[in-house]
């Protein structure tokens, strides 16, 4: 149907359980191409989890996962590998490899997924340093040498290495300065614009969903509600107002 947008995540009927406790039964979601979108929810609601899910690191106990377009339990190792290739992954806390540089961290996938020569390596990898909003010379100093922001800007410059499609961060602003976080917003909504990238964000802070969401999805009684911020405000259950009328969506510039 002409004006319907494209969908470059749609998950269907998803259940994860951990042994008894089911933190998500029969949860539907379509991501749009394009959109930046946040994920929320309270204390085990499951928001890393359903992340994990999509990328492969937990298998569901139910439900299918489609990524562009293809299927994830039909694929073999082959088309899979060509499917996380289109993807790029900010994990909490950078997750960088603290034996390696922060440019050969940027290249670690450029060696898994490509046989590029050492020197095109090399020059991508400086590439995706100053996209990513770091100076020339992080490039050769480890994660134990950087702080916390530059630890976040170097796991967005090894989440860009292969010029992915879609952007998962995971708590990206988890442990910055309020200056520092709204900075990173920046980053990450003039990196989505600029390459036109999907973004899905796991997310504690409001600030974020005010400064970059499109729409949020908010993970509540095992399923997830996504809408704008504007339709959640208006939403009645007890969780979805204590956190949208809340203290900290009014310190958030959130009008209720």
């Amino acid at each position: 149907m002409a004006g319907t947008p494209e969908i470059a995540i749609s998950l269907r009927g998803i259940v994860n359980r951990f042994g008894a406790q089911v933190v998500h039964d029969g949860l539907d979601l379509d991501i749009r191409k394009g959109e930046v979108i946040g994920i929320v929810g309270g204390s085990g609601s499951g928001k890393s989890v359903l992340m994990r899910t999509v990328i492969g690191l937990n298998r569901q106990a139910a439900g299918t996962v489609t990524v562009l377009g293809q299927r994830m339990d039909l694929l073999n190792d082959a088309e899979r590998s060509r499917i996380e290739a289109r993807w790029g992954v900010l994990f909490q806390n950078g997750a960088l490899f603290s034996s390696l540089t922060v440019a050969e961290n940027v290249q670690a996938p450029m060696r898994e997924h490509t046989d590029l020569p050492k020197e095109l390596m090399d020059e991508l990898a400086a590439l995706k340093i100053r996209l990513a909003g770091l100076p020339a010379e992080a490039g050769a100093k480890y994660p134990s040498q950087l702080s916390g922001g530059m630890k976040k800007r170097a796991g967005i410059a090894r989440a860009l290495a292969l010029d992915p499609e879609i952007l998962f961060l995971d708590e990206p602003t988890a442990g910055l300065d309020p200056i520092g976080a709204a900075e990173f917003d920046d980053l990450i909504i003039n990196l989505q614009r600029s390459l036109g990238l999907t973004v899905v964000m796991i997310t504690h802070d409001l600030d974020s969903l005010v400064a970059i969401c499109d729409r949020i999805g908010v993970l509540i009684d095992r399923r997830i509600r996504v809408g704008t911020l504007a339709e959640h405000l208006k939403d009645e259950h007890p969780w979805i107002r204590e956190y949208f009328h809340g203290k900290r969506a009014r310190a958030a510039g959130i009008e209720t």
